[in-house]
């Protein structure tokens, strides 16, 4: 079972000092395969993506940047993987992102299906490609079997594994598994786990990206209130929990949205 972990890019200088010592904790522990970063489109945002891959990469990290393809043109696109190529960069999460504000245009690379078929066509088997995964459906799909063929497509055009929004309902992806073999995906789905270590921004987050939090846990963490530490014990009983449930129901392996700390991942483990 393969374990991997996910970073934000920080945007100030004590928050890159932040990272680098979470990262330091969680290599130590000498359980994770790799690290994924989260990308921006922007300019600045986009910079501080390479900024954390690089920081990553140099303390002994395999790293695998996302990319996304929205608003992107295949020039900028070849650029960017020109450079990961040329410094070592051997893994990719692609997605299809959000269109960037003010942009109207789409580009060449309006689903995330799009964005794997070039990659493989003009690179072939230089990068190990991960997409997403919405157990619970993407939150702009017209219905379930729309985007469980549109996963299938995105899988079917040379994707190695995908990787699943975060959920906490183990049945959803045991159901978004089946459904999937039925159209052919055999790679792995890997489950995306997220700590729970406060409540408000977790349910902020869940409602943002259309992630269900099951009823009996908002109500039990609602009556937390200010509570932060009957919230964390409670938030890792329900994950450590969940992780087990998913481990019998065969997941191939776990990647821990870190939210750029160490500590509950590695309890979890």
């Amino acid at each position: 079972m393969e374990y991997s972990v996910e970073f934000f890019p920080p945007q100030t200088p004590e928050g890159m000092a932040k990272l680098s010592a979470t990262a330091q904790k969680l290599q130590n522990s000498g359980r994770f395969a790799y690290a994924s970063v989260t990308y921006g489109a922007g300019g600045s945002t986009r910079d501080r993506t390479f900024a954390a891959v690089d920081a990553l990469q140099a303390a002994g990290w395999d790293v695998a940047p996302h990319l996304s393809g929205i608003g992107a043109t295949e020039a900028s696109i070849v650029t960017i993987l020109d450079r990961y190529r040329a410094a070592g960069i051997r893994r990719l999460v692609l997605l299809r992102g959000d269109l960037p504000s003010g942009v109207v245009d789409p580009g060449p690379f309006r689903y995330a299906r799009d964005l794997v078929a070039f990659v493989r066509a003009r690179y072939g088997d230089t990068f190990w490609i991960a997409v997403a995964a919405y157990p619970e459906y993407h939150p702009q799909a017209k219905h379930a079997t729309a985007d469980l063929d549109a996963f299938a497509a995105k899988m079917a055009a040379g994707a190695d594994c995908a990787i699943t929004q975060f959920f906490y309902n183990p049945d959803a992806y045991a159901h978004f598994s089946d459904e999937a073999a039925r159209r052919g995906v055999t790679q792995p789905i890997i489950p995306g786990i997220m700590p729970i270590t406060q409540f408000f921004r977790l349910a902020r987050f869940a409602d943002s990206c259309g992630a269900e939090i099951p009823r009996w846990i908002r109500r039990k963490m609602e009556g937390f209130g200010d509570d932060v530490a009957s919230i964390r014990a409670f938030g890792h009983e329900v994950v450590a929990r969940l992780l087990e449930r998913l481990r019998a129901l065969g997941a191939p392996g776990f990647h821990f949205y870190t939210m750029n700390q160490a500590e509950p991942t590695l309890a979890l483990l």
